[in-house]
């Protein structure tokens, strides 16, 4: 049975600035004299990982930074935001949803995120998105390691028994997309406000907003 598979919280609903504000106040709550501007986080964005990040950053600035505790604290700011935002799903993802249930495909979130964060965002999109009535919601307690290694679409494969060949995964970031690929699985490139400057010469295609026909289109074309 084909699937649809959305590779990060961020191809449901952008949150690339509210995670950028959600650093820059760990920064502040660690006592770090730490500000990633606009451009300098669209820069930290060419590779996945919110903790390794904050140690590279750290290592070129040589600093010791206790990275998993900063992380964390940048997790909490990030899920309070979403719980009292407005947040909303990207153009065109409701009606994708429900273009590929009626086409007969699963749908499913594939990410590396935290379970946590997966919960905050599936809070803050309720009643327009409903993620309970996805097949299947893949986060990083189900694979040990992240993204852009193919580990977690080789599971969500395995979990909704489906063949890499029929399914399509939409992706906002180049480890995503690497991720996907890597697994066999044609991948749409979904830039969010903060990737839209990347190169995405793995994907099948390229869209702005999601349309469920030309998305099985660029994986047919593929």
């Amino acid at each position: 049975m084909p699937a649809l598979l959305f590779g990060s919280i961020s191809t449901l609903a952008d949150t690339s600035e509210m995670q950028r504000e959600s650093f820059n106040e760990a920064f502040e709550a660690h006592g770090l004299d730490w500000r990633w501007d606009h451009d300098d986080y669209v820069e930290m964005l060419g590779s996945n990982g919110g903790q390794d990040r904050v140690a590279a950053y750290a290592e070129a600035r040589g600093e010791q930074v206790d990275a998993a505790a900063v992380h964390a604290t940048k997790s909490e700011i990030f899920q309070r935001k979403l719980g009292s935002s407005t947040v909303e799903p990207r153009a065109g993802v409701v009606e994708t949803v429900a273009a590929a249930r009626e086409a007969g495909y699963q749908v499913a979130l594939v990410t590396t995120t935290s379970q946590a964060n997966v919960e905050a965002l599936a809070a803050a999109l309720r009643p327009e998105l409903d993620l309970g009535t996805f097949d299947l919601v893949v986060d990083s307690t189900k694979v040990e390691v992240p993204k852009p290694d193919k580990a977690v679409y080789a599971y969500a494969l395995e979990q909704l028994g489906a063949q890499a060949d029929e399914c399509v995964a939409v992706e906002d970031n180049v480890g995503g997309v690497l991720s996907a690929t890597q697994a066999g699985v044609r991948c749409v490139a979904f830039p969010n406000a903060n990737t839209a400057g990347f190169g995405y010469d793995e994907a099948v295609g390229r869209v702005e907003s999601l349309d469920f026909d030309e998305l099985r289109g660029h994986a047919d074309a593929a």
